[in-house]
């Protein structure tokens, strides 16, 4: 065998190995990435399944949509919203108190408190800005509750915003918001506490409670002291809603689900009925 002869058997020799190389490196790299898929972003609902338990926010202040008894014990037509959103899912529900001052902050917070808020909630353009809203279940508006012997009194707005009238609102919220901007003659006072704010008017601590369409008919109800007289005129038209941090948006369209279905069935007039609240759908 010559010279010539060897180096081009040399030559073939070298050039499969270099091919049987980079193919075992392109085979070994392809089994890497099958063995080593990405993983994939788990959604909300997979989360909460997985956990076992939807945790839901509310106030528990505001009869008769979220109301906290003494002992701990929820109720109210919001709370059996956030049951029916938890049955669709298959698991139960635990609330977490929160407040109308610290609303945005809770649902915000890292860690996360609980998975969505619900109870009178109303839906806004502002929230809708840095958080998610369902479609409304509920229709709502501004009115006010005053003493039943003073129910003559009021005929408009501007009935209320005058410097002798005493208005009181509940912190941190939209009611708040409201006497800010359109009483601006009237007394205002902030009391703490939205379920005590009713009683302190039928009392004569106050003469105005600024509320909304979807509160003021329990407390006429339930209290023969007080009354309602401009709830067929509310101040503002909206529409009540769940709230939930950006990023569920798998949770959001399940609720959304829910409510059209609630809606369909006919549950939620149902539902509108057992609590004494108009049905707007």
């Amino acid at each position: 065998m010559n010279k010539e002869t060897i180096k081009f058997w040399g030559l073939c020799l070298m050039l499969t190995l270099c091919s049987t190389g980079g193919l075992m490196a392109c085979s070994n790299s392809d089994s890497t990435a099958e063995q080593d898929p990405k993983p994939a972003t788990a959604g909300k609902i997979a989360e909460v399944t997985e956990r076992g338990t939807l945790l839901v926010g509310t106030t528990g202040d505001y009869c008769p949509l979220s109301f906290c008894e003494p002992d701990g014990t929820y109720w109210g037509f919001g709370i059996e919203m956030a049951r029916a959103i938890a049955g669709e899912l298959g698991v139960g529900v635990e609330f977490v108190k929160t407040s109308w001052p610290t609303l945005t902050a809770d649902v915000l917070a890292e860690p996360q408190t609980f998975d969505l808020a619900i109870g009178g909630i109303t839906i806004t353009d502002t929230r809708r800005e840095t958080m998610l809203m369902s479609e409304g279940y509920l229709a709502n508006g501004k009115t006010i509750l005053c003493r039943a012997s003073e129910s003559g009194r009021y005929k408009s707005l501007a009935d209320i915003d005058k410097p002798e009238v005493r208005v009181m609102v509940n912190p941190g919220g939209l009611n708040e918001k409201f006497a800010n901007e359109h009483l601006t003659h009237a007394s205002i006072t902030v009391h703490p506490k939205n379920e005590e704010i009713p009683t302190l008017i039928a009392e004569g601590q106050a003469d105005v409670m600024i509320t909304e369409i979807t509160e003021a008919p329990y407390y006429v109800q339930t209290d023969s002291r007080l009354a309602a007289p401009l709830l067929d005129q509310p101040f503002t038209h909206g529409q009540i809603g769940v709230l939930m941090r950006q990023g569920q948006e798998d949770l959001l369209q399940m609720v959304n689900n829910v409510i059209r279905q609630m809606k369909s069935d006919g549950t939620l007039r149902r539902l509108h009925e057992k609590y004494g609240l108009v049905y707007a759908y």
